[in-house]
């Protein structure tokens, strides 16, 4: 029996819903990436020159593409034997797994989309991740 595995993903949380025949498990992963740099305070405050703030914002956008890159790992782990792999989200992140799992060559497991979709209720994605697959038959 085929294992099918849809992820719902942004760069704060991914939702993984697997359907093998009848059953469907539903994993939550949190990213825990830092949020985007805000500088504190006004332009120059406390002695701070433009050029420290752009410093400090290239190397917390470096860490963060690190934290990025540790969460899509696990994210890959959690696939296990995923037949079938169907990416779904808004922003980047969603595009970002897909290079991610090319990266990686799993075998078997296989990308067959990666589509922009709004956040949505646990029971909506199941839902969706069900219909999709079942029209795949």
């Amino acid at each position: 029996m085929k294992k099918h595995t849809g992820i719902w993903i942004d760069h704060r949380e991914a939702i993984l819903v697997s359907v093998e025949g009848e059953n469907t498990s539903v994993q939550h992963l949190q990213s825990g990436a830092e949020s985007h740099f805000k500088p504190s305070g006004g332009w120059k405050s406390g002695g701070t020159s433009v050029a420290q703030a752009v410093g400090m914002e290239k190397s917390s956008e470096e860490s963060r593409m690190h934290q990025y890159h540790a969460f899509y790992k696990k994210v890959i782990a959690l696939l296990g034997g995923a037949d079938t792999i169907w990416i779904f989200g808004p922003g980047e992140a969603k595009k970002e797994l897909a290079a991610e799992i090319a990266k990686v060559h799993r075998p078997g497991g296989k990308v067959t989309a990666v589509e922009a979709c709004d956040r949505m209720t646990e029971k909506q994605l199941v839902a969706k991740v069900r219909s999709r697959f079942e029209a795949e038959k």
